[in-house]
């Protein structure tokens, strides 16, 4: 048994090895044969890559024959163009200098010819002066001769000869002026009246007289005593808050309540209804209720105010100044509500910007600002005009609406068709009949000041202040005055009463100059 597992293994054994053996030579033989198809290979591609080369140097050689041709062309061109500049500059360098030697000879021909003025210049002045002193010592003589003759010095003569002159020329001058005044009177009166017109016809405002007063009803005589208090304890509290003068006396019915500031009048008047209303009337009741109705008015200004800028069109503007406005309404100038006032410029005022191409919104807005100085006089003090050009300064307003606060009282010129139209517009409401109350010692005095301005005048006989002072008629001497002159003398009025005498809107000057003939036929 054992020994036929030996042969086995030893048959086994040698299968392996002549398998082995016969596998290895058949790898060989088959290793040749890729060998040498490798080699096959390989020279085909040495073959085809030595054809490659053969062409690319072909190739090569015709590229360096064509970019030799093209170089040897070139140079060619190059060197003709180079030729032919040189020639060019070498023509250019020819003229320049001919063109040189001409302007060197004109250069001295004309220094020679400005040598030769200054010469005869030199000489004409030598002559020039020997003729003035000829003339010098002529006119001496002259004088000499004349004032010899005449009896008068020369300086007599000569302000003999200039007062003439100076009359002469102002009598021409005066007629000059009165052509001249009267054809662009005419041109500016049908425009200004043309502007006025739609401007007036297209607003109609209200128009009431603010008084100093407010007179409050009551349902019960009872109720007086109940507002003067305990010893007068609820009168003096309501005058001590609110600032104002309740006068209680035989009227049935009703209590007065006197301010001329509106605005502390209105607030007083709304707390004595309401503490009637109540019936609760105690010194602390009081000032409960006054400090109510003081915050109500606050909110309600602010309010109206808001309307009024909405209503106008006008875009944003600082709540302080809205506030202002609305109190406005509680401000009074010559017996004329300032708000009323205010809102008429406003509207006439974007009329007429609107009529003369300007800027109508602007113009609303300077017209509702231009007086908004006033709301603050009564407890601030000072001008109305400084008051509103610094708040329309702090809450930045455009430069239109500071120019038209200062310009409609004359403190600063016009500079805009917007505070043109403001300045006309405040002249129109203030100055319209009936528009304002005066007190009678201003008036009198105002009239006065006027007449005696004109009857200053030379030549003016009589002067009347006419149309509550708002017209003056002065008559001359028709013997000493002429025609011309008179517009003369109703200008010099004029710009004199402008200057002396504060009045609102303007004042017609009239001259009147009449000759009379009188013959009787017996």
């Amino acid at each position: 048994m054992l020994n036929e597992l030996l042969v086995g293994g030893v048959v086994a054994t040698l299968s392996g090895v002549v398998g082995y053996l016969i596998s290895k030579k058949i790898s060989a033989a088959h290793f040749d044969l890729y060998v040498e198809q490798a080699k096959a290979k390989a020279k085909a591609i040495e073959n085809e890559a030595q054809m490659l080369l053969e062409r690319s140097s072909i190739r090569s050689r015709e590229i360096e024959k064509e970019a030799q041709k093209r170089y040897d062309e070139t140079h060619e061109l190059v060197k003709k163009d180079l030729a032919d500049r040189a020639e060019k500059v070498q023509r250019l360098e020819l003229e320049f200098d001919n063109i040189r030697k001409i302007e060197q000879d004109k250069l001295l021909n004309e220094r020679s010819v400005i040598e030769n003025r200054r010469l005869n210049i030199e000489r004409n002045e030598r002559a020039l002066e020997k003729l003035k002193e000829d003339y010098r010592q002529k006119s001496d003589h002259l004088k000499e001769v004349i004032e010899q003759r005449s009896g008068l010095s020369a300086v007599e003569a000569k302000s003999i000869l200039l007062e003439q002159i100076r009359e002469s020329a102002r009598l021409e001058l005066a007629h000059e002026v009165r052509v001249i005044e009267g054809q662009t009177k005419e041109q500016l009166r049908h425009k200004a009246n043309y502007i006025l017109a739609q401007a007036t016809s297209r607003f109609a405002g209200e128009y009431a007289a603010e008084r100093l007063i407010s007179v409050i009803h009551l349902d019960d005589d009872e109720l007086k005593g109940r507002i003067i208090g305990k010893e007068g304890r609820n009168i003096k509290a309501l005058e001590m808050v609110s600032g104002v003068d309740i006068i209680i006396d035989e009227t049935p019915n009703a209590i007065i309540v006197s301010s001329f500031n509106l605005y502390r009048r209105a607030i007083a008047t709304k707390t004595i209804e309401l503490l009637v209303q109540d019936g609760r009337i105690q010194p602390a009741r009081i000032e409960e209720v006054y400090q109510k109705v003081c915050d109500e008015f606050e909110e309600s200004i602010l309010r109206e105010g808001e309307e009024i800028i909405f209503d106008l069109g006008i875009s944003a503007m600082h709540p302080e100044l809205m506030k202002l406005i609305g109190k406005l309404k509680y401000r009074a100038s010559y017996g004329q509500n300032a708000l009323s006032h205010t809102l008429e410029v406003a509207h006439l005022a974007g009329i007429m910007a609107a009529e003369m191409g300007g800027d109508t919104k602007l113009a609303r807005r300077a017209g509702l600002l231009h007086d908004i100085g006033k709301s603050l006089t009564q407890e601030h003090g000072g001008s109305h005009v400084d008051i509103g050009a610094e708040l329309c300064h702090r809450y930045n307003e455009d430069p239109v609406v500071i120019n038209a606060i200062y310009a409609h009282h004359g403190y600063e010129e016009i500079k805009s068709i917007e505070c043109a139209s403001v300045c006309a517009a405040d002249t129109l409401s203030a100055a319209r009949p009936g528009a304002r109350r005066e007190v009678l010692e201003s008036f009198l005095r105002r009239v006065s000041e006027i007449e005696e301005i004109a009857t200053q005048k030379m030549g003016v006989r009589q002067a009347y202040a006419i149309n509550a002072g708002r017209e003056v008629r002065v008559i001359v001497s028709a013997e000493s005055v002429s025609d011309d002159e008179t517009a003369l003398i109703a200008k010099e009025i004029a710009d004199e009463i402008s200057q002396k005498v504060q009045f609102p809107g303007e004042i017609k000057v009239n001259v009147i100059r009449e000759s009379r003939v009188t013959e009787y036929a017996r």
